[in-house]
């Protein structure tokens, strides 16, 4: 009887243990989630879509270069400060940026530059967490599914990196909410948006604004990493998105370029596919639209490829704010045939001026450096991106490599590129002339080649 009686009452007890810890454990998800607690700080309808910032855990450090005086926080980053020096990083984890879209470009870009130290955060998307994001999603998991982007990344970062000051609005760029966004001087504003109409308007503003943007354009339908490549958007290629983009940024706002954008080479392998509505059969996309304009079409996505354009936007950014230049890999494009001709053609100058080539001190690759990395299939006084735009994928048969000093052999650290017209002028001048009535680009024309000496340990 005794027994029985004891028996009773440890089970009791256990059950009773178990439904309290039952409950805590749904008070502290609830608190964690507060998915019906978020707090309608923005009460304006987005055509249709409620804006909200995110309430919950409060972090309200004021970003400031002493945060990496902080023992924690210089371990954290100590691989980060090795490779940029202390000063630099104080440069980037001082720095304020705004990332909007969260999905899979948008979520790793923000994963990277919270890892990377940024010390203050803007995460802007209006959409929730699906189960199909979770191929993409860069810290998203089948608990997060339901809430908002925005709140599931500010929760899994408070988690990474707690120093950072995160703010996290549900909301939907649009002229009503622009001050909102883009107030408060950020550094930097990262464009992961794949809407045509909010990522015009949004890089439109960041170009009146005097903002820095970064913009990712398709990552849909793409399998090969190796085809990534970041240049001015007048310059991407085989992507819908980007000439879209620039139609209407320069037919509805006069912008024609100096936006940098990460962009793929490759062709799209697969187009969208076919909407089906709850019937099974074919129906107008429109009809279902949460919010107008929004493509409810679906592109297939392999994973690895958004991951990989957010790594790309948030390293860009990073060695941006942290004073790094990093040479990127130019979009030219000429094949080896090219650089066999305008090889060819060094020789048969040099030939004809001085009767002999054997002051070339270049082979084919080398040329492919020469015009490739250092002048970006371009003369070499055509001074910015921006002046040339698609300009750049002009015919070889106008180019051509001369010494820039014609008292030195024709090396790596010696040849420009210029076109025809421009080579008799040149060669008929010398350096003190140049430098005399042109010192900025004399200047600029040193500065490459000097590059090219560093490259070669000349």
């Amino acid at each position: 009887m005794e027994r029985g009686k004891y028996l009773a009452l440890v089970g009791g007890g256990a059950l009773l243990g178990s439904v309290s810890t039952f409950f805590l454990l749904r008070l502290l998800q609830s608190q964690k989630r507060g998915v019906s607690q978020c707090s309608k700080n923005v009460t304006a309808d987005f055509n249709g879509v409620e804006g909200c910032s995110i309430s919950g855990k409060k972090n309200d450090r004021v970003v400031n270069e002493d945060l990496l005086k902080d023992e924690i926080v210089s371990e954290q980053l100590t691989r980060n400060i090795q490779f940029f020096g202390f000063e630099s990083q104080q440069k980037v984890t001082a720095s304020y940026v705004v990332v909007i879209g969260l999905g899979g470009v948008g979520s790793h870009a923000a994963t990277m530059l919270l890892r990377s130290g940024i010390g203050k955060l803007l995460l802007v998307d209006f959409d929730q967490v699906s189960l199909s994001s979770l191929n993409r999603h860069a810290v998203a998991t089948r608990a997060d599914v339901g809430i908002s982007k925005a709140q599931c990344l500010k929760e899994h970062f408070l988690t990474i990196f707690p120093e950072c000051q995160i703010d996290a609005k549900v909301l939907l760029y649009d002229s009503s909410t622009e001050e909102e966004i883009l107030s408060g001087h950020p550094d930097f504003v990262l464009d992961c948006i794949d809407n045509i109409d909010t990522k015009v308007a949004l890089l439109a503003a960041c170009v009146r604004r005097g903002l820095k943007v970064l913009s990712a354009t398709g990552a849909g339908a793409r399998a090969d990493p190796t085809r990534i490549r970041i240049a001015d958007l007048r310059e991407s290629t085989n992507d819908p998105l980007s000439r879209s983009v620039r139609h209407r940024l320069r037919k509805d706002h006069g912008i024609e370029g100096g936006i940098p954008v990460v962009f793929s080479l490759e062709k799209p392998k697969a187009k969208l596919l076919p909407f089906k509505g709850p019937s099974g059969e074919e129906e107008n996309p429109s009809d279902y639209q949460i919010v107008p304009g929004f493509r409810v079409r679906i592109i297939p996505v392999l994973g690895t490829i958004p991951a990989i354009f957010g790594q790309f936007m948030a390293s860009y950014v990073v060695t941006t704010l942290a004073g790094v230049h990093v040479h990127t890999e130019p979009v030219v494009n000429f094949d080896m045939d090219h650089y066999h001709t305008l090889h060819q053609r060094l020789i048969e100058r040099e030939e004809s001026l001085y009767g002999t080539s054997t002051e070339v001190l270049v082979d084919v690759e080398e040329v492919m450096y020469i015009v490739k990395e250092l002048w970006h299939g371009r003369s070499a006084r055509e001074k910015h991106v921006k002046d040339v735009g698609r300009g750049m994928w002009r015919s070889v048969n106008e180019l051509m490599l001369v010494r820039w000093d014609i008292t030195k052999p024709a090396s790596v650290s010696n040849l420009i590129l210029l076109k025809f017209k421009e080579v008799d002028e040149h060669e008929s001048g010398t350096l003190d002339d140049i430098k005399e009535n042109e010192p900025e680009f004399y200047n600029r024309v040193s500065a490459v080649l000097k590059r090219a000496e560093l490259d070669f340990g000349l």
